[in-house]
């Protein structure tokens, strides 16, 4: 699990005035050219300005420190930024096949030189947007789902310029819609793995990269401890793990003996990213010792 610097959201507002920049060009051209393709590409451009300001918001929100109503603060702000994103990626991805099936029907004249100019300016303004919260993208699942908005319109951009050049050219008009599909097919895809993810940290499942017996083994190979149970182990956000359990100690120690242990204890389990831990001490307590969770 990543410890770097919290992603500030200072790149995401930049993508957000590029798309806008986008947007407007490609609705004006569409409207000067009569071109229904600048038109719905301009509309897709506009859902991710949507999906990149609820991101940049989330981001916000995340950030803010803990108060007596959210004490963990509002840090899952950003998971159900994602998943929400990660749904409408999945309906855009749903909408473009269905289009895709209508253009391979009805194919549409499209003014193709206004499409290729501008198809080319989202390619520019998007990749740079892409490259700008590429780095955050991968220890942020918010910021994941907008770059896959972002990459999704890069690759939309370059089957529209394809479309208009092989149209201008040759009068291809089907692989616009093949390319169409296939964009959708990727977007879907990747969609499902960020609901997947977003949706079991929302469920509190237990990381997939620790092992909860290896944990449970690292705490009992402590001499003054009998055992752990009861343990309960979850994520927060995409950096925050937690971890509680009840500890049996094999002696009546007083406080400051088992804050000692304690303290070794958390430096040992920080190795495995950690980063917040709370133990029950016990000694000779009839409760039940399952290993695993207790029930609520």
């Amino acid at each position: 699990m990543s410890h770097r610097h919290h992603v500030s959201g200072k790149y995401l507002f930049i993508t957000i005035v590029l798309n806008l920049i986008i947007t407007i060009a490609q609705i004006v051209g569409g409207l000067v050219s009569g071109s229904l393709a600048l038109l719905s590409d301009a509309m897709h451009n506009f859902s991710d300005v949507l999906a990149l300001v609820i991101a940049y918001v989330a981001n916000r929100l995340a950030a803010r420190p803990s108060t007596k109503e959210y004490t963990f603060g509002l840090k899952r702000a950003e998971i159900l930024a994602a998943l929400f994103n990660a749904l409408v990626l999945v309906g855009i991805g749903i909408f473009l096949i269905v289009e895709a099936f209508h253009k391979f029907f009805q194919p549409e004249p499209i003014a193709s030189s206004w499409v290729i100019w501008l198809g080319m300016l989202s390619i520019i303004l998007n990749t740079a947007s892409v490259l700008l919260i590429k780095e955050d993208s991968h220890e942020n699942m918010n910021i994941k789902a907008a770059y896959l908005h972002l990459l999704t319109d890069v690759m939309t951009s370059v089957a529209v310029v394809v479309g208009g050049i092989l149209m201008a050219a040759w009068d291809i008009y089907w692989v616009d819609p093949l390319i169409s599909i296939l964009i959708a097919l990727y977007l879907i895809k990747a969609a499902f793995s960020l609901i997947k993810e977003s949706s079991s940290v929302l469920m509190q499942s237990a990381p997939k990269n620790i092992d909860i017996e290896k944990v449970a083994k690292m705490i009992e190979s402590e001499p003054e401890i009998d055992n752990v149970h009861h343990i309960h182990l979850w994520q927060l956000d995409d950096k925050h793990i937690f971890l509680e359990a009840h500890i049996d100690f094999k002696k009546d120690l007083n406080l400051s003996q088992c804050n000692k242990i304690l303290e070794k204890l958390e430096d040992k389990l920080e190795a495995l990213h950690i980063s917040h831990t709370t133990f029950q001490c016990e000694y000779k307590r009839k409760d039940s010792k399952s290993k695993i969770g207790k029930e609520i």
